[in-house]
C-alpha cells in the first residue's frame, strides 16, 4: 500500500479546517446567543468527531477508488457521489455559520444526506468496508439535520438566525 489512502484520507481536512475557521469567529459571537435545542452537543464534540468522520470518509474513498478501479472503473459513480457530498458538506458551513442563515443550511443539508447515502449505497458492491466506514458520517449527518431544523426553528423569529 502506498500513501495514496493518506492522502485521501486528508482531502476532507482541508473544508473541515477552512470550515473551522469560520465556525471559530461565529462560536463566540452569533452561535452563542442562538437558542438551542436540549439535546444539542456541547461544542468541543464537534472537532473530534468531524476529525474522525473525515479521516473514515476518506479512506472509505481509497478504498473504493483502489478496489474500483478508480475513475475509469466502477468506482466512477460512486466517487462522483463522493465528491458531490464533500463539496456540499464543505458548503454548509458557510451558509450557517458565515452567512449565518440556518434555514438555507438545512435546506442544503437535504442533498447532502441524499449524496451520503448514496455512497453508502454504491461504495458497497465494489468495499463493504468503505460503505460502513461512511455509515457513522451518514449518521451524524442525520443528527445534525435534526439539529440544525430545530436551532432554525427555535431562532427563526430571532434576526439574528436568518
Amino acid at each position: 500500500m502506498g500513501y495514496e489512502w493518506l492522502l485521501a484520507a486528508a482531502i476532507p481536512h482541508i473544508g473541515g479546517i477552512a470550515g473551522g475557521l469560520i465556525t471559530a469567529k461565529a462560536i463566540p459571537t452569533w452561535y452563542k446567543h442562538l437558542k438551542k435545542p436540549s439535546f444539542n452537543p456541547p461544542n468541543w464534540v464537534f472537532g473530534p468527531t468531524w476529525t474522525a468522520l473525515y479521516t473514515g470518509m476518506g479512506y472509505a474513498s481509497y478504498l473504493v477508488w483502489k478496489e474500483g478501479g478508480g475513475f475509469g472503473g466502477e468506482a466512477r459513480l460512486p466517487l462522483t457521489l463522493y465528491a458531490t457530498q464533500l463539496a456540499l458538506n464543505w458548503a454548509w458551513t458557510p451558509l450557517f455559520f458565515g452567512a449565518k442563515r440556518p434555514g438555507l443550511a438545512m435546506l442544503e443539508m437535504l442533498p447532502l444526506l441524499a449524496a451520503v447515502g448514496s455512497c453508502v449505497v454504491t461504495f458497497a458492491p465494489i468495499s463493504r468496508t468503505a460503505s460502513y466506514l461512511m455509515m457513522p458520517y451518514l449518521c451524524w449527518t442525520g443528527f445534525a439535520a435534526i439539529l440544525n431544523y430545530n436551532i432554525w426553528k427555535l431562532n427563526r423569529d430571532n434576526d439574528k438566525a436568518e
